[in-house]
C-alpha cells in the first residue's frame, strides 16, 4: 500500500526553479526507478518542454542517462560516482589532514589529496607549505587526469582496456601544450607509472611544477591519490628519491581507510567512466578533445611568488 499525498507540493517555493526541476528528477528517478520523460513530467509537475531542456543537460553532464533499448532516464555515472565516493572520501579527508601535516613538516611541500572523477583528477583536500614559491590550487580544482601525477598512479588501478575505452575518440593534449601520441603513450605511461609504484608529472599541469603521487587503497580499488607539489627549482633527484618512500608510506596509511574491493569489477569501472548508455540522451558524437581549452582562463596550477 502507498500513501499519496494528495496536497501539492509547492517545490519552487524559495529557491531557483531550474535547480529545483532538477533536484525533482533526481528524487523521482531515485524513489521510483528509470522513468520516461511523460513519468517524470506527471511525477515532479514541471512542464514538459522544460523538462526536456534539464534532462538534456543532466544527462550531458552524467547525472542521468537513457536506456536505449527503453528509452527510460535512469541514474547516470555521476550519480553512481558521489555515492560511491562520498563515505570514502569523508572517512579519507580527515585521516589525509594527519597524514599530510606529517609529509609538509618533513618537506614543507604542498601536499593534496585526489579523486578520480571520469577522466579528471579532482582535488578534494590540500595542506599548504609555508614557501613564498609554492603550488596555488583550491579545493575542487581539476586536473586532466592524464596529464596529472595523482590521475596516472589512479588510470594506472585500470586495465589497459578500461583505459582505451575511457579516452577513445580523444586527443590528449595537456594543460601546457605537450600532445601525447595517442593511448598508446598514455598506455607506455601507466606502464611506467605501475612498475615504479608512483606516478609523476614534470611541467605538464603548470610550467615550472614538479609532482610525485601514490595511490590510496588497495589494487582494483584504488580510491584517491596523495600527490606532493613541488616547484622544480626545489626538487632534484636526490630529494625525489628522499620523498617517494615516505610518500608510499602516507598513502599506506591513508588506504586503512578505503572499504573493501567491490565484488564485481564491472560496477567498479562504471563509477569512473560512462555507461554505454551515458551519451545516449542528447549527446555529442564529435571526438572529445581533452586539451587547455579548458582552464586557460581558471588554470587551477600556478606558482605563487609574491606569498599570497
Amino acid at each position: 500500500m502507498s500513501i499519496v499525498d494528495s496536497q501539492p507540493r509547492d517545490r519552487h517555493r524559495g529557491g531557483s526553479s531550474g535547480v529545483s526541476a532538477v533536484l525533482d528528477v533526481l528524487e523521482a528517478i531515485g524513489n521510483r526507478g528509470p522513468a520516461t520523460l511523460a513519468e517524470l513530467a506527471r511525477e515532479t509537475g514541471v512542464a514538459k518542454s522544460t523538462l526536456h531542456r534539464v534532462c538534456s543537460m543532466m544527462n550531458d553532464r552524467g547525472w542521468i542517462a537513457r536506456d536505449p533499448r527503453t528509452g527510460r532516464l535512469e541514474l547516470g555515472s555521476r550519480g553512481a560516482w558521489l555515492s560511491r565516493v562520498m563515505p570514502t572520501t569523508s572517512a579519507l579527508t580527515a585521516s589525509f589532514y594527519e597524514v599530510a601535516h606529517g609529509l609538509v613538516a618533513r618537506y614543507n611541500e604542498t601536499t593534496c589529496l585526489t579523486v578520480l572523477d571520469g577522466r579528471e583528477s579532482l582535488f578534494v583536500a590540500k595542506e599548504e607549505t609555508s614557501h613564498s614559491v609554492r603550488l596555488v590550487t583550491t579545493v575542487g580544482s581539476r586536473l586532466p587526469a592524464f596529464a596529472s601525477a595523482s590521475g596516472r598512479v589512479m588510470l594506472a588501478d585500470l586495465t589497459d582496456a578500461e583505459v582505451a575505452a575511457l579516452y577513445a575518440g580523444c586527443e590528449l593534449v595537456t594543460p601546457t601544450g605537450r600532445r601525447l601520441a595517442g593511448v598508446a603513450e598514455l598506455r607506455r605511461i601507466l606502464q611506467t607509472t605501475r612498475r615504479r609504484g608512483y606516478g609523476e608529472n614534470i611541467d605538464e599541469t603548470a610550467l615550472g611544477l614538479h609532482c610525485i603521487a601514490a595511490s590510496v587503497g588497495p589494487p582494483g580499488n584504488v580510491a584517491a591519490a596523495i600527490t606532493m607539489c613541488v616547484p622544480t627549482g626545489r626538487m632534484s633527484a636526490g630529494r625525489r628519491r628522499e620523498m617517494v618512500p615516505d610518500l608510499l608510506a602516507a598513502a599506506g596509511a591513508l588506504s586503512s581507510t578505503v572499504r573493501p574491493p567491490e565484488s564485481h569489477r564491472s560496477s567498479h569501472t562504471h563509477a569512473r567512466g560512462e555507461p554505454p548508455s551515458a551519451r545516449a540522451y542528447g549527446a555529442r558524437d564529435e571526438p572529445t578533445r581533452l586539451d587547455r581549452r579548458r582552464t586557460t582562463n581558471t588554470h587551477p596550477l600556478e606558482l605563487n611568488k609574491r606569498g599570497e
